[in-house]
């Protein structure tokens, strides 16, 4: 049988044969797993408790009444009828629930769930064709098929069936359930899958590439387990036939080995990137090291959200070019943020560099863990960093893959706490718990205590089962050094931090670091307790210049965690129209009733108001309070904004009392939030400008559409002024084919007599003057073009 083991990275393998297998290579440093990791207190064990409890199960639910279960059923030929669900990658979302509840059975035992669970393995056993082939989407035969998948198997892999993305999320939920209940059923399904792929693809065979990336991962945690090393070799295939004949969308313009710089969707790149850090570890393929390093500075450089998040743009769920890094429009996929903490972990364990875990715990703390709610069941798809209300969390997605994704990773954070390399004991994170770790000179017992990251005491209770030397290597966090992230894309006003001090028994330490680690080397004996205290102050965080949409802005980050203001917390509910001065005093607190326990940020700004007939403001002294980014819409849909003005001009003063200011605006929308668009009188940088909200139509084309202006009284009004938004040539809105003004006189609406003609242009306002009219509405129709959507940044009545 097999031997059971914890987390991603084993010392010996036995094989299916049953012959012992000695690896070779691997990550020179080994994690500690999660299992031997046992959170008792503080800011973690809630969260992991709400997925265990909340999540998990809600989830599930939403798996079944969203039809991925039937999906399995209708494979099976357990369930009549074709009907499938909407996208042919939906079959993930229960081998990822069935992950995260794997984690969660060994963290602690439910009957009920592993029961569930088994039931669930059943189906998808039914559901896999005889020679390992499962894929539901062909499998169910449906009359109609979906326009993704090809006539025949892996016909159109490289582009969208998501056939071997599928296989790699199956590998990784597989060995969750072994490795959480020492069951067989999940892990016999992936093997005969993957001998399935390794019979099918290869040189001489199929060649050709994931057009999403995750079966190399799930492809090297199956040799872990199995030791068999053609799983590793197909995880290998499945990166060098990448490119050059591909796309920059799924990183396939170039082969592997000469991609310098991260581009195309963010999901599958860091997804190809922790792949790649897998193979490079078990292969030691040198060429793979050079490239993902490389990768690496470029994402910390240039594309990197001071939240953690990755991916600047929703065309494509892409990187950006560099330094574009976007607020409003930030995309920041939650999954790309998950894919983000999977490879700076591997590239912790292949380097032993503090700087990977600094990205690690940003992401962790910020713009990961925003992705979910306070309560569990809300999510967020992407992670905005600023906000007009237009943002509201959401029950369940069509496409469910961040969901479903944060279920199986939650479980797994303590995973991320310790490490070690023979005699080298790695403290990463700060949580409180108690961990039985390993080392070459014996057994050491941790116990650690923190109020982390509210209060920077780390109290680490060493107790070896007999008095031994070994060296204790513990992350001295860079933004403690005053340095929020390697390299120069963000830094911190305030250059002079508190020291950061360590003792051992209660006498100071003068001690010696090594990258990012105070490295403490000494014969340890039971109750040897180390203290390190860290300087968690309320830090003002200022962007790159080149990052135009934070000039003259700043942030603010107490210890590792990034702050927004929301509009609960702020006068009249609005946060865009503040200013708070750079050398502001601030001060910190802790809430315990809010919003489950956070520390909150007060400092003295000014709120601004447009005025008629001058570029004037009206400025307003106030009290502005901030709240840790990862709590934000938990009230509701409201304004918010992690980069703070400093400067008058980069605020968006609320409007003045216009015709259009005072108008409640309606349309043929469904998301009624983007009406207050029209008229919230930010005159946009050109017709593709996404960085404050517009209204669009998306994804109708070929429709007559509307937006009107119900007047607070009579009006007389004789001019129009919109300007349209187009994204083209890559987004799906473009200028309208038509549109007409239509004015309401008694209950008719009448079309205005123009004096001027109707011009549609975009990258600039398009001026309609008419004969006056009194009136209490305004309409616009507008026929939208044949091939696609139209939108509109403002507009204007005069």
């Amino acid at each position: 049988m097999l031997k059971k083991i914890g987390s991603f990275v084993f010392l010996c393998l036995i094989c299916r044969t049953g012959n012992l297998l000695a690896q070779q290579k691997d990550y020179p440093i080994q994690p500690i797993p999660f299992t031997q990791v046992h959170v008792n207190a503080g800011f973690w064990k809630p969260k992991m408790e709400v997925n265990a409890n909340v999540t998990i199960p809600y989830v599930l639910a939403q798996c079944k009444a969203n039809g991925r279960v039937d999906n399995f059923l209708r494979a099976a030929k357990l369930l009549g009828g074709d009907k499938l669900s909407e996208f042919p990658f939906d079959d993930t979302d229960i081998y990822k629930v069935i992950e995260g509840a794997s984690y969660a059975m060994q963290v602690k035992s439910n009957p009920k769930l592993d029961k569930y669970i088994d039931t669930l393995i059943g189906i998808i056993g039914a559901a896999q064709e005889k020679d390992g082939y499962l894929y539901t989407f062909r499998t169910v035969n449906a009359k109609k098929t979906h326009e993704w998948i090809g006539a025949k198997r892996w016909q159109n892999e490289e582009i969208l069936s998501h056939e071997l993305y599928n296989a790699g999320h199956l590998y990784e939920a597989a060995v969750a359930h072994y490795q959480a209940t020492g069951k067989r059923t999940l892990l016999n399904i992936a093997i005969k899958n993957a001998d399935l792929l390794t019979r099918t693809f290869g040189y001489g065979k199929i060649e050709e590439y994931p057009g999403h990336q995750i079966v190399e991962i799930g492809l090297a945690k199956l040799y872990r387990v199995t030791g068999n090393k053609k799983y590793l070799d197909l995880a290998k295939f499945f990166l060098d036939v990448r490119g050059p004949k591909g796309e920059a969308y799924n990183q396939a313009d170039k082969r592997v080995v000469d991609q310098h710089e991260a581009e195309g969707h963010a999901v599958r790149a860091a997804y190809m990137y922790t792949g790649m850090a897998d193979v490079a570890a078990l292969t030691g393929n040198q060429q793979y090291l050079h490239a993902i390093d490389e990768i690496w500075k470029d994402v910390v450089d240039k594309k990197l959200y001071i939240t953690g998040g990755i991916g600047a743009t929703n065309a494509g769920e892409a990187f950006g070019d560099a330094y574009q890094l976007p607020n409003m429009s930030a995309y920041a996929e939650t999954c790309a943020a998950i894919a983000n903490v999977y490879w700076n972990s591997r590239m912790f364990l292949l380097h032993g560099d503090a700087k990977y875990i600094d990205i690690l715990e940003r992401t962790l703390y910020n713009g990961l863990l925003s992705g979910v709610s306070l309560s569990g069941n809300r999510f967020f798809y992407p992670n905005v960093l600023s906000s007009m209300s237009q943002n509201q969390r959401s029950a369940w997605f069509s496409c469910a893959c961040c969901i479903s994704n944060m279920t199986r990773f939650l479980p797994s954070v303590p995973g991320y706490v310790y490490a070690h390399d023979k005699n080298d004991l790695y403290v990463n994170l700060f949580i409180s718990n108690s961990s039985d770790i390993m080392l070459t000179a014996g057994k050491v017992n941790i116990i650690q205590t923190t109020d982390y990251p509210w209060k920077g005491k780390i109290d680490l209770n060493l107790n070896p089962a007999k008095s031994s030397s070994f060296t204790l290597r513990v992350r001295i966090p860079g933004w403690a050094l005053a340095k929020p992230v390697p390299g120069g894309l963000y830094t911190f006003m305030d250059q002079n931090p508190a020291p950061v001090t360590i003792s051992i028994n209660g006498k100071p330490l003068v001690y010696q670091t090594e990258k990012g680690y105070a490295v403490i080397t000494r014969k340890w004996k039971k109750g040897d307790v180390v203290t390190m205290n860290l300087p968690i102050e309320t830090q003002k965080v200022i962007a790159n210049k080149l990052v135009k949409a934070d000039v003259n802005r700043f942030a603010f980050q107490r210890g590792p965690i990034v702050y927004c203001l929301e509009g609960p917390d702020n006068r009249d509910s609005t946060v865009q129209n503040i200013t708070v001065n750079k050398m502001a005093v601030s001060n910190a607190l802790y809430k315990p009733e809010m919003l489950n326990g956070i520390e909150v940020i007060t400092a003295e700004g000014k709120s601004s108001k447009r005025q008629l007939n001058t570029d004037q403001l009206l400025e307003t002294d106030q009290s502005v309070t901030a709240i840790p980014y990862y709590a934000w819409a938990n009230r509701g849909p409201s304004e918010m904004t992690v980069w703070i003005p400093y400067e008058a001009s980069a605020s968006m003063p609320k409007p003045a009392p216009t015709i259009a200011s005072t108008s409640t605006a309606s349309g043929s929308i469904k998301n009624k939030r983007m009406l207050k668009a029209l008229n919230d009188q930010y005159d946009p940088q050109d017709s593709k400008d996404a960085s404050m909200p517009y209204l669009h139509w998306w994804p109708k084309q070929n429709t007559s559409e509307f937006v009107q202006y119900d007047f607070d009284k009579p009006h007389t009004v004789s001019e129009s002024k919109v300007y349209w938004f187009d994204d083209g040539p890559w987004g799906g809105c473009r200028i309208p084919a038509s549109y007409k003004i239509f004015y309401k006189k008694g209950d008719e609406w009448v079309p205005v007599k123009t004096t001027t003609p109707y011009t549609i242009a975009k990258d600039t306002y398009n001026t309609l003057s008419f004969e006056p009219v009194e009136t209490t509405a305004l309409k616009m129709e507008v026929q939208l073009p044949a091939d696609n959507s139209t939108g509109i940044h403002e507009w204007e009545v005069r």
